[in-house]
C-alpha cells in the first residue's frame, strides 16, 4: 500500500493545502493519505494568538473532507500529542514502525523541498520515505527542482524523490491569509467548513456576531457543524425549504435559517446528547432516552437558539422537524417535509411525496406522516407519539 503523509502548521488549512494534496493523491496513485498537524514546529514560531493544537485539528479534519475521497484520508494527531519540537525524521519513524510493509511518500511544497538537506536527520527523513515535491506556483519549474534533485541523489544515495509542478493549483500565504480574516477577507481561500469552523470560534482576530451572521456566512458555519457526506443533505434541505416557503407564502429566510441549522447536532452520539439535554432541561420520554435519532431535533434547536438567537418560530420548527406534532405551524410542516423530500433523497414513493407537496401541503405533511409510520413498523421499530398524533390530527 502507498502511503502518502502531509504534514504542516495547518494554520489554517486552505485550497492551497487541499489542490495539492488532492493532485498528489491522484497522480502519485496513493492508496492513504495521512494529514498531519505539527505540535511545535521546529522551523518557525508559531504566531502569537494562534489556534490551539486542537483547533489545528478539527480546521484539518474539515479540510481533509473536503479532498473527497472518503476514507482515504485520515488526520493524525501524533504530534501534537508528542512533547518537544515535532522533527519529521521522529513522525516517519512511528509511521513505520505502524505500517512496516508499506510504502511510504512525505508530501512538500516548494520551500520545504528546497532546505530539505538543513531539516534535523535529513538521511533518516530520506531512508523512511519518498519524498513527492510539489510546486505551488508557475514559477516552481522542473528547472528548480532538477538542481535540488540532483544533490539530494548524490548526497543521499538510493532516495527516492518525485517533483511535478500542478499547474493551477491555489497559491497562498498563510500570513497573508491569516491578515486578511483579521480584515474581513480572506473566506474564498478556505474550504466553506473551515471558514465557518473560524467564524464560530472567532480565530485569527474574526470577532463575527453569531446571532446578526448574512446567509452566506450562516452556510459556513453549518457546514463546520456537519460530517462532510451530511452537506449535501443540509444544503438540499435548505433549497427544498425555500421553494416550499414561496410555495406557500411563508418567510423564505427563517425556512431557510432553520433548514441552514437543523441538523447542528446531527454527528454527535448518545452521550452527547444526553449531556446536552442536561444542559438545556431538555425533558426526555422513555423511546427518546433510548432512541439516539429522536435527540439531535431537540438538542439542535437548543443550540440554534442559544449560538444563533434563532426566535421561537426557528426554533419550533427545528424541534419538531424528525417527529412531526399535531397542529404544526406553517414553517413546521415546511422543515419537516424539505428534511423529507430533498433532492438528495432517494427512496421508494419518494416522486409521488414530492408532487403532493407542492399541491397541498396538508396533503404531502399527512403522505409523510404516514409513510414513516409504515417503515418504522415493517423495520420493528416503536413510532414516536408525536408522530401518530401528528397523522391522526390531519386523518381529522
Amino acid at each position: 500500500m502507498r502511503i502518502g503523509i502531509y504534514g504542516g502548521t495547518f494554520n489554517p488549512p486552505h485550497l492551497g493545502h487541499i489542490t495539492a494534496a488532492r493532485a498528489v493523491f491522484e497522480l502519485l496513485k496513493l492508496d492513504r493519505l495521512l494529514l498531519i498537524p505539527a505540535g511545535l514546529p521546529p522551523h518557525k514560531l508559531m504566531p502569537p494568538g494562534s489556534p490551539t493544537a486542537l483547533q489545528r485539528l478539527e480546521m484539518t479534519r474539515l479540510a481533509g473532507e473536503q479532498l473527497d475521497i472518503g476514507d482515504k484520508v485520515e488526520v493524525l494527531d501524533i504530534e501534537l500529542l508528542r512533547k518537544g519540537k515535532s522533527y519529521t525524521s521522529d513522525t516517519l519513524a512511528e509511521l513505520k514502525r505502524q505500517f512496516p510493509e508499506d510504502e511510504l511518500w512525505l508530501l512538500m511544497g516548494t520551500d520545504m523541498f528546497l532546505t530539505l538537506q538543513a531539516w534535523h536527520a535529513p538521511e533518516e527523513v530520506l531512508r523512511l520515505a519518498g519524498i513527492a515535491a510539489f510546486g505551488r506556483t508557475e514559477a516552481d519549474t522542473e528547472e528548480l527542482f532538477a538542481v535540488q534533485r540532483e544533490f539530494l541523489n548524490r548526497e543521499y544515495p538510493g532516495s527516492r524523490i518525485f517533483t511535478l509542478t500542478i499547474p493551477g493549483v491555489i497559491d497562498v500565504s498563510s500570513t497573508q491569509l491569516r491578515e486578511q480574516l483579521k480584515n474581513g477577507e480572506g473566506a474564498r481561500l478556505l474550504a466553506p467548513a473551515v471558514y465557518g469552523y473560524i467564524l464560530r470560534n472567532r480565530l485569527y482576530g474574526t470577532d463575527a456576531d453569531l446571532r446578526h451572521l448574512s446567509i452566506e456566512q450562516l452556510r459556513c458555519v453549518a457546514m463546520s457543524f456537519l460530517k462532510h457526506k451530511r452537506i449535501p443533505h443540509v444544503l438540499g434541505t435548505e433549497q427544498e425549504a425555500v421553494r416550499l416557503a414561496e410555495r406557500y407564502g411563508a418567510d423564505v429566510e427563517k425556512a431557510r435559517i432553520a433548514a441552514l441549522l437543523h441538523d447542528c447536532t446531527k454527528k454527535l452520539n448518545m452521550e452527547e446528547q444526553l449531556i446536552l439535554c442536561r444542559k438545556y432541561g431538555i425533558e426526555l420520554d422513555a423511546l427518546e432516552q433510548k432512541a439516539l435519532k429522536l435527540l439531535h431535533a431537540k438538542t439542535g434547536a437548543a443550540v440554534a437558539r442559544e449560538l444563533f438567537g434563532v426566535d421561537n418560530e426557528i426554533y419550533s420548527a427545528i424541534y419538531w422537524h424528525t417527529t412531526g406534532r399535531a397542529e404544526m405551524t406553517m414553517l413546521e410542516k415546511i422543515i419537516y417535509l424539505a428534511d423529507y423530500i430533498e433532492p438528495t433523497r432517494n427512496f421508494p414513493g419518494v416522486d409521488a411525496l414530492r408532487k403532493a407537496c407542492y399541491e397541498d401541503l396538508d396533503k404531502g405533511l399527512l403522505m409523510g406522516l404516514e409513510m414513516s409510520v409504515e417503515e418504522m413498523t415493517a423495520m420493528g421499530n416503536p413510532v414516536h407519539h408525536a408522530t401518530i398524533e401528528a397523522r391522526d390530527a390531519l386523518k381529522g
